[in-house]
């Protein structure tokens, strides 16, 4: 610790660190509730792409988390961000049930390919014309590379490996703005007035949740829920500030030793 500043914010994953789709990890809801007591800010960032943010705090609140809309950072938004600033019209290769995070955004002839977890979508034939449109120079953006996640009937593919398909058929390397991108997390703690030095993030993936985060300048703590597997842990340099079994036993390592 030495060299770092009084803790000031939690981010916390959602996807396999809190909840399994409809199932909450055990004792996750009262953790969370001892951890909004400690004098931090906290704020969820995720990289789901298969909901939109209203929907995704609809599913929360179902499973009793007290969630704000306005505390959760997705990459979705990230990836909207991006769209608008650069003025661009994209092919959004999403679920139908998170299109309305681009509301208002123009589709009309597209130049260029957005592309998250779709699996409804993920045909040959949708494939086929990002393809084309990447080849003649359209940008390729990732909301993110996730090789796989975990789901109730056990582990899925993510968009990682569709999106690698794209980068090698047409010879291109996509711009990725979901973690573990620097920027996620710098722009997730933008409005919460700290720095990466006065934060921690807490995750199930090693390489996106946990190393992204350290790298950004964060502590990394990884629990053993969702889509960690045995020795995960040992994937990553630096090695995570902590890994533990859930998020209750996060929460109580941070209560008592962060704080």
């Amino acid at each position: 610790m030495a060299g770092r500043r009084a803790l000031k914010a939690v981010l916390i994953d959602l996807s396999g660190t809190l909840h399994i789709e409809d199932t909450a990890v055990p004792g996750a809801q009262d953790a969370l509730n001892r951890l909004r007591q400690a004098s931090v800010d906290v704020k969820f960032v995720t990289n789901t792409t298969k909901e939109s943010k209203r929907s995704l705090v609809e599913r929360l609140q179902r499973l009793h988390f007290h969630v704000q809309e306005k505390e959760i950072f997705t990459s979705l938004s990230a990836a909207r961000s991006l769209v608008e600033r650069k003025q661009l019209r994209p092919l959004l290769l999403l679920e139908d049930s998170a299109l309305e995070d681009f509301t208002g955004i123009d589709t009309s002839e597209p130049n260029a390919v957005v592309i998250g977890l779709s699996p409804d979508h993920f045909n040959y034939q949708t494939l086929n014309q990002a393809f084309r449109m990447v080849l003649e120079g359209a940008p390729l953006i990732a909301i993110h590379k996730a090789r796989y996640y975990k789901r109730a009937d056990g582990l899925a593919l993510g968009p990682g490996p569709f999106v690698a398909g794209l980068e090698f058929a047409a010879d291109c390397r996509a711009t990725v703005v979901g973690k573990p991108e620097k920027c996620f997390f710098t722009q997730a703690l933008s409005d919460l007035g700290c720095s990466p030095t006065e934060a921690v993030m807490i995750g199930d993936d090693a390489r996106d949740d946990v190393g992204g985060a350290q790298n950004a300048g964060m502590l990394g703590i990884l629990v053993r829920t969702g889509k960690y597997r045995e020795g995960d842990e040992d994937k990553i340099n630096p090695p995570p500030h902590l890994t533990c079994d859930s998020f209750p036993e996060a929460v109580a390592h941070i209560l008592k030793n962060l704080l």
